[in-house]
């Protein structure tokens, strides 16, 4: 199974990010702990240098499996269901735009917070009507680069949308959209599944990226989740994807990043 970790290319406010900073020295240590790949959270891809990003990552043997975009929230609050129809408008530019990168790198798009919450006075049922029209928008400008969406379900206490596998497999019949899948995390499939495996299952060959985070959103190995059983459960399903780690840098990046991959090899 492919190893990847989250790096960040600019500075983020987002916790859940074990490296961010220098971006040559955090891939050099990201290759030399044993990683296949390295997930890069990047808010703009205006502010990337695309042909120096990909020598780097070259240049040390990785791979770049998806690029996440959750920091256009995080950092801006741009999103998809914002009441603010400009608001909305750029949300769906900037993930437009993620395209020729990720097509470059042959990486996965992902989509997180980037959907936004509910705002006051807006009914749920708009607000998903806001999500399907701008992910058929995308979906439609990515499938003729051959790129592919992935939408994480996020627990209860980030959004009011999209919490569950079931609501994700949903969602992915109203946008009808081929190059559109679900991207699992066991950090909040520990807070929203009954059954974290059978969830997986169920989801199938419509899982196109998968985050470990153990639940305490620390390392893998660090909590409660039987990693043996999820990734087994993954396997079945034919994924043969990355698991990438997105958690908490707890003591600290470094050690988070090497007690993790070293829990996952013993594991799988």
């Amino acid at each position: 199974m492919k190893l990847a970790i989250v790096l960040s290319t600019h500075a983020a406010q987002f916790q859940a990010v074990a490296f961010k900073g220098d971006f040559e020295a955090n891939v050099a240590r990201i290759a030399s702990y044993g990683y296949d790949g390295v997930e890069l959270a990047i808010r703009d891809p205006k502010l990337v240098n695309a042909d120096e990003l990909e020598a780097v990552v070259k240049k040390h043997g990785l791979e770049v499996p998806a690029i996440g975009t959750g920091q256009a929230w995080g950092e801006e609050r741009l999103s998809f269901t914002s009441d603010d129809p400009a608001v909305r408008r750029a949300a769906i530019e900037r993930i437009k735009s993620h395209v020729p990168l990720a097509r470059r790198l042959n990486a996965i798009i992902i989509l997180g917070l980037i959907r936004g919450i509910t705002p006051p006075g807006q009914s749920h049922e708009q607000s998903m009507a806001y999500l399907v029209e701008a992910l058929q928008e995308c979906a439609a400008v990515a499938a003729t680069e051959g790129v592919r969406f992935a939408l994480e379900p996020l627990n209860r206490y980030e959004t009011d949308l999209i919490h569950t596998v079931a609501e994700g497999l949903d969602l992915i019949r109203q946008v009808g959209a081929e190059n559109f899948g679900l991207l699992l995390d066991t950090f909040h499939m520990n807070i929203e599944e009954p059954s974290i495996e059978a969830s997986i299952r169920a989801c199938g060959d419509r899982i196109f990226h998968f985050h470990v985070a153990d639940s305490n959103r620390w390392h893998p190995g660090a909590g409660h989740l039987d990693f043996r059983g999820i990734l087994t459960a993954l396997r079945e399903t034919g994924y043969d994807g990355y698991v990438s780690g997105e958690f908490m840098p707890v003591p600290d990046a470094d050690t988070s990043a090497r007690r993790a991959i070293e829990y996952l090899r013993s594991v799988t």
